[in-house]
């Protein structure tokens, strides 16, 4: 969601700099603490610069010129990290010989994960420094992360040289009908032993970018302009590092032993971190974060233009970038983070196109074009939402209602001015359930599905329309204090049967909100294990730049964390995304799960009775629902397809394995459709024109609920029959 940020600068998320940020609120204190929660950190945050004109840099001496060394500036700067780090922090954690080394590892993850540029004579060589990193971070001594910087921009240029003169005659090196193949992930692999085991991997990568050019139908002319474009531009891009970039990245490296969402934020990043109160910005509305050379999309912004087109997806990755209906589609493979978004950036109303490589493909040939309709992202447009899903039951009609809540948001500003109608999620859901009372509902179900999360107090006061007073959630400081956060309200509102729906993608306030229905017995949550993000993170200012840091925990009323597990559904529904790849689990560092003593609160109710039985139930309608089966047979063949370690590097058998792919692909979505009672597309073409219209539509029926809103309301009914069932057996 859009992260709002309290005054104190105290939230628990960690905003990419490319999130909107606006600052609220009063002052915090532990004992009325009004957070704000979020997603999650899109990893080491880049410097924020504008685009440098080409530079023409080829010569190697012109391209290093002066080695990058640190300033007086930035060795204070790190000497105050370190004390914060190891004084403030939630994990308490000493800089010692052991966070020396996660450190010296983190770093050079972070220049050289894919072990693409650095040969391991170099690493041998900067092994002195892994276990002496504590000592020069806490004095300040920073010669050791720019003495390895300065060795990657040596081997980078070699490396892009290479490339180039191999694509300048590369006729007697490149066989495209010789059998062999390339490793799809090098990051656990060896480092190079020597230049010309460096240039063998990096002739199969010139290869490899030559096939799948290729086979989006380009030219060999074109490819080759391409790819030396490619090059080139990463030359220029290199020759462009300041000392900054590389003190911020290291200070990542740093703060990443501590936390996942812990970051360092170089001046031009928290200048660009400080977005205005209007919950508005001209663009898309997505989050993007550097992964190796692409710009990957790590979640949508809820109610965004990206978000209402419907094709944009989390783990996508993005290519090239284009503007209105015909523009150049400018390749963006190896560009700066802050180079792309500046392309997908541009006025409301205007159009981007994004060639995106899809997060389901099952490998890289296979890309999509995009358009998207950039427009401004407001509050209003993220507010809850309604429908009622009409459902017959041997021989009944069941209504059952729907809220959808795409974020927990609040305008602090009109709170703040005392305006006792200002909008927040709490009002709006009652005025909905209000509304809903008055259709005669049976049951209803809570979306909380990719709501990332949002202010806290929401996720307190919305959980008091469905309970009696009581706790909501607990939060905890490293010295152990304990805050428990209650709903001061008797009142219930809604009181009736409930099922709140999950998936990955909910996190923090939706995992609270979630976390205590379940924890209180007062309805059931169905879904996806959460995305698990359970911290807080407070923003402190530096003598250059800030530091976000973890300092809370939380707990559920149970005594449980929803940090790192999330929330467990009762009854689990299968989810294409890769749980490996997105979750608080898969991030480096993540804190643990642990447990608390349990709040003092009275649960409602108890669904152990039932739950075997509503599963049995769920799994026999999911059986001969064919479009379920489509999903299950998509989930498969990309858990198939992602297993595979290696690509080969021959023309003709990556072009049949695309054409397997998108075979697969077509056959799913005809599946689904075929179930829809929706006409099928004649081939590949039909189904990506379609996608295409659909991304520009304006007009688009929403109407109609997905499959898992309508399993949710069979859920509910079936639960409501087997309530119905013990109570019409058991004694008065």
């Amino acid at each position: 969601m859009l992260q709002l940020l309290h005054a104190s600068r105290r939230f628990c998320g960690a905003p990419s700099p490319r999130t909107l940020t606006p600052r609220v609120g009063s002052a915090f204190r532990l004992a009325s603490i009004t957070l704000l929660l979020s997603l999650w950190s899109s990893g080491p945050a880049l410097a924020l610069q504008e685009p440098q004109p080409d530079s023409g840099v080829t010569d190697r001496e012109a391209f290093l010129g002066e080695t990058l060394s640190p300033s007086v500036a930035q060795e204070k700067v790190s000497r105050d990290i370190a004390r914060q780090l190891q004084y403030s922090h939630y994990r308490t954690l000493r800089i010692d010989r052991e966070v020396s080394s996660k450190v010296f590892d983190n770093y050079l993850s972070y220049l050289d994960g894919q072990k693409l540029y650095f040969l391991e004579s170099d690493i041998k060589e900067f092994e002195v420094y892994r276990h002496r990193l504590d000592g020069a971070l806490k004095t300040g001594q920073l010669d050791p992360a720019f003495r390895i910087y300065n060795r990657l921009q040596e081997r980078l240029y070699d490396r892009i040289t290479f490339a180039l003169k191999l694509l300048e005659n590369s006729s007697d090196k490149l066989d495209f009908e010789k059998d062999e193949t390339i490793l799809v992930d090098r990051a656990d692999e060896a480092w190079p032993s020597s230049e010309e085991a460096m240039n063998e991997i990096w002739r199969k990568r010139v290869k490899n970018s030559i096939l799948s050019l290729e086979l989006t139908g380009k030219k060999d002319d074109e490819i080759r302009k391409t790819l030396t474009k490619r090059y080139e531009s990463q030359l220029r891009r290199a020759s462009q590092t300041r000392s900054e970039d590389v003190f911020q990245g290291y200070m990542n490296a740093f703060t990443g032993v501590y936390d996942p969402h812990t970051q360092y934020f170089s001046p031009r990043v928290s200048e660009n971190f400080n977005i205005n109160m209007s919950l508005s910005l001209e663009g898309i509305g997505a989050v993007l974060q550097t992964d190796d050379e692409y710009t990957k999309v790590v979640r949508l912004v809820p109610a965004g233009p990206a978000d209402k087109a419907g094709q944009l997806k989390p783990a996508d990755k993005v290519v090239a970038v284009g503007q209105d209906d015909d523009g150049e589609l400018v390749d963006v493979v190896g560009w700066r983070l802050e180079e792309v978004v500046d392309l997908i950036r541009g006025p409301k109303q205007s159009i981007v196109r994004l060639k995106v490589i899809p997060a389901n493909a099952a490998s890289d040939d296979e890309t999509r074009v995009l358009k998207i309709v950039r427009d401004r992202v407001a509050l209003e447009d993220q507010s809850a939402s309604k429908e009622v899903l009409d459902i017959e039951r041997d021989g009944k009609d069941y209504k059952v209602g729907v809220i959808e809540i795409p974020t927990f948001y609040a305008d602090f500003k009109g709170a703040q001015l005392g305006d006792p109608d200002y909008k927040h999620t709490t009002a709006d859901v009652r005025k909905l359930l209000k509304e809903l009372e008055q259709s005669d509902i049976d049951g209803l179900v809570i979306d909380l599905r990719n709501n990332g999360g949002g202010a806290l107090q929401e996720a307190i006061t919305l959980t008091g329309l469905f309970i009696p007073q009581g706790p909501t959630v607990q939060v905890r400081t490293s010295d152990d204090r304990i805050a428990v956060h209650n709903d001061p309200d008797k009142n219930v509102v809604y009181g009736g049967p409930l099922v709140v729906l999950v998936n990955r993608m909910s996190a923090s306030a939706s995992e609270i909100f979630a976390a205590a229905i379940q924890d209180y017995g007062r309805g059931l949550v169905v879904g996806n294990q959460t995305f698990g993000k359970g911290t807080v993170q407070s923003v402190r200012n530096l003598a250059s730049g800030q530091l976000k840091i973890t300092e809370f925990k939380f707990y559920r009323v149970s005594g449980g964390s929803t940090q790192h597990s999330g929330v467990l559904p009762d009854i689990t529904f299968p989810s294409a995304i890769d749980v490996a790849e997105i979750g608080e689990d898969a991030l480096p560092e993540a804190l643990p799960w642990d447990q608390i003593a349990a709040a003092d609160f009275e649960k409602v109710s108890s669904f152990d009775l039932y739950l075997p039985e509503l599963a049995r139930q769920h799994e026999s309608r999911m059986l001969k629902n064919k479009e379920y089966q489509a999903i299950l047979e998509e989930i498969s063949f990309l858990a198939e397809a992602k297993a595979e370690k290696e690509l080969s590097l021959v023309l003709a058998s990556r072009k049949a394995q695309l054409e397997k792919q998108r075979k697969k692909e077509l056959s799913v979505v005809n599946a689904k459709r075929t179930a829809r009672g929706e006409d099928v597309f004649e081939d590949f073409k039909a189904y990506e024109t379609f996608v295409e219209a659909e991304a520009m539509r304006t007009d688009k029926d929403d109407d109609e609920a997905d499959l898992f809103t309508k399993e949710s309301g069979e859920i509910l009914i079936d639960l409501l029959n087997a309530q119905s069932r013990v109570a019409t057996h058991s004694p008065t």
